[in-house]
């Protein structure tokens, strides 16, 4: 069976609490340069960041990002945990995540759509269409 999306479920430590958090992590041939990453709420409803799924990759090994997204191994604490950050006006949040979760993951989304052939699967005339209709 062809799929043209990964997606993965698991609980997360964020910002340090005990209490884990159920998060989704979505890739979608159709948009092969990004990843998604959801949060389940208190009231039920799913908070989104999407990011570039270069930034995933690269940080299994190394720091990576600059800017409102960052991914790094949390080798300070557990190698065994990948720390994402997130920063926005509104707040500042540090998800750690385990690593062979995000290994297989990652995994998954290069065996749909491999490094470097991103752009076979980008539908640029269909970006275009969107834009221009709203």
């Amino acid at each position: 069976m062809q799929t043209d999306a990964v997606h993965q479920t698991q609980f997360v430590s964020m910002n340090g609490s005990t209490a884990p958090v159920l998060s989704r992590l979505s890739f979608l041939a159709s948009e092969p340069f990004a990843v998604t990453i959801a949060f389940r709420s208190e009231r039920g409803r799913w908070i989104e960041w999407v990011f570039a799924r270069d930034l995933l990759i690269t940080g299994l090994t190394e720091p990576s990002g600059i800017g409102d997204v960052r991914v790094r191994p949390d080798l300070a604490v557990d190698e065994d945990l990948t720390a994402l950050e997130i920063e926005s006006p509104d707040g500042y949040a540090l998800v750690e995540m385990e690593r062979a979760d995000l290994e297989a993951f990652v995994a998954n989304t290069l065996e749909l759509v491999p490094a470097g052939a991103e752009s076979e699967h980008f539908d640029v005339e269909a970006l275009i269409e969107e834009i221009t209709s709203v």
